[in-house]
């Protein structure tokens, strides 16, 4: 990569990170383009000569933050971390997103969601469950997970305890003490019932 594409690189990163400080924190309908030229200390017209629209902006920002997300999961799942460890640290994390996102998307006009919506499905089918096929392998390789069980099985039980956490955390207000509950529910995640000692 020669020296024009890392600034250019640079200066998108810094567009990135503006847009999506401001959009997360008024909404996609209350920001203007300028507004971002301003915080990103970046020209409109390079905001335009980059990413054309501001919807085009706007999705490709979320992308953006999706990735950087994407990362931070990658980077607990190659941690020093227990596997129940990473999993609540993925779990919680993923709740905190979802929320965020579901706050944002909502904003949007009807055909805007919709696009955003089959790009986002797009985004799961390339990214997402790639990640999560890391994850599976990596739970059988330790025995968390049943060698047996089909990877679509176990994502969507892995859905339905990252919403019920998200629930519960959000119901707490994210206390310090809410911990001990979530810790019995990653137990539950794991064991079932029955529990780990009585089914050693």
């Amino acid at each position: 990569m020669d020296g024009f594409e890392r600034r250019k690189q640079k200066k998108a990163a810094q567009i990135f990170n503006a847009a999506a400080d401001l959009f997360f924190k008024f909404g996609y309908q209350k920001i203007s383009v300028n507004d971002i030229a301003y915080q990103a200390r970046v020209s409109a017209a390079t905001i335009y000569n980059y990413f054309g629209t501001k919807e085009q902006l706007y999705t490709d920002t979320l992308f953006y933050w999706m990735d950087q997300q994407l990362h931070q999961y990658e980077q607990i799942l190659n941690s020093e971390l227990t596997f129940p460890e990473k999993t609540k640290e993925i779990m919680l994390l993923e709740a905190k997103n979802l929320r965020k996102l579901s706050d944002e998307l909502p904003q949007l006009s009807s055909h805007e969601l919709s696009g955003m919506m089959q790009k986002m499905e797009s985004y799961t089918e390339q990214k997402i469950a790639h990640f999560f096929r890391k994850f599976v392998a990596l739970g059988k390789q330790e025995g968390y997970i049943n060698q047996a069980q089909a990877e679509a099985v176990t994502m969507r039980y892995f859905m339905m305890f990252q919403r019920e956490l998200s629930s519960y955390w959000r119901e707490a207000n994210q206390e310090p003490a809410a911990n001990q509950q979530i810790d019995q529910m990653l137990e539950l995640f794991f064991y079932g019932l029955v529990g780990a000692k009585e089914r050693s």
